[in-house]
């Protein structure tokens, strides 16, 4: 496989909705190799765009184009330049000094690096005794019906190849939603929905420790209740569309061994062609912290990951 001449650029997508305060935190901690931060802004009134030139001049802002954090991502996905995207949150809840653990991750096979709170290394501060039960009831559910071996479904802090974008079929960020609602993919199942489709297509994912943080300022957007029922409708809608194309799959592949009047093959997936990837380098080499050590250096455990291909 063909290797980079340079190290592969990472791109930053932050959605944020009134997070002001909060900013400073989050973008103190960015690793200096960070070649692209893209922060999504939900409408805010409180001079979060402002904030985020003034800690970053470089900083590309652009107006999510409809509501909901999906439909955020989606817009900052479509934007992004880099080799890599890296997504996390603007409330201070996931750590930016953790994004090379999620590189490394990629530059050593991976297409797509999952954050986990629930393996070794991982945690939270934040987690509530109700939503880790949901969460373990989802994860039993996702992996029972995909063959996958997820330990937490609905942590956003992930980061992929840029060219699986397409593979994710997002909500393109100019869709019109209806009159009532959110297109499908807009709200807070995006994090569901795309750890599913990466895994459902055969994407080789590694799960990464990492450790969920109190929010710092502000009331959090997510509902227990109405988000996990998104979650869950989600996970039995990702099922039926998975099965309408294993049939089409299927389908097609008699339809072609019909015509040529030989025995019927096997139905296949269609698989990316790779990027070319680098050969793995000590990330803390590449992305460094202003005045501190390399990052990538945890108080909170090791770099216990694992992968999984689904074939």
């Amino acid at each position: 496989m063909p290797s980079y001449d340079r190290y592969p650029s990472l791109s930053v997508v932050i959605p944020a909705r009134n997070e002001a305060r909060n900013l400073p935190h989050v973008f103190a901690r960015l690793p200096h190799g960070v070649a692209e931060v893209i922060l999504v802004d939900g409408g805010s009134v409180d001079g979060t765009a402002d904030v985020a030139r003034e800690l970053w001049p470089s900083v590309r802002v652009i107006e999510q184009t409809r509501t909901g954090k999906g439909n955020a991502l989606a817009c900052g996905f479509a934007a992004a330049t880099g080799d890599i995207v890296v997504m996390i949150d603007a409330d201070g809840s996931t750590d930016p000094q953790e994004i090379p653990s999620f590189v490394e991750a990629l530059v050593s096979g991976a297409d797509f690096a999952k954050g986990t709170r629930f393996r070794h290394g991982g945690g939270s501060d934040d987690i509530t005794p109700l939503r880790r039960w949901g969460n373990r009831a989802l994860n039993g559910i996702v992996n029972a019906l995909f063959g996958t071996r997820f330990t937490d479904l609905c942590y956003g802090y992930n980061a992929f190849w840029r060219d699986l974008v397409p593979a994710m079929e997002l909500p393109h960020p100019a869709s019109t939603p209806p009159p009532k609602g959110k297109l499908w993919g807009d709200g807070f199942e995006i994090e569901t929905l795309i750890n599913i489709r990466m895994a459902a297509a055969g994407y080789q994912v590694r799960e990464v420790p990492s450790i969920e943080y109190l929010r710092i300022h502000g009331e959090s957007n997510l509902h227990t209740f109405r988000d996990g029922s998104r979650v869950l409708r989600t996970i039995l809608s990702e099922f039926r569309r998975a099965r309408r194309g294993r049939h089409q799959d299927s389908g097609l592949a008699n339809h072609a061994a019909h015509a040529a009047s030989g025995p019927a093959a096997p139905a296949t997936r269609q698989v990316r062609v790779s990027l070319p990837r680098p050969a793995p380098t000590p990330v803390a080499a590449t992305l460094h912290h202003a005045g501190t050590a390399p990052l990538g250096q945890r108080d909170h455990g090791g770099q216990d990951t694992w992968t999984e291909e689904v074939r």
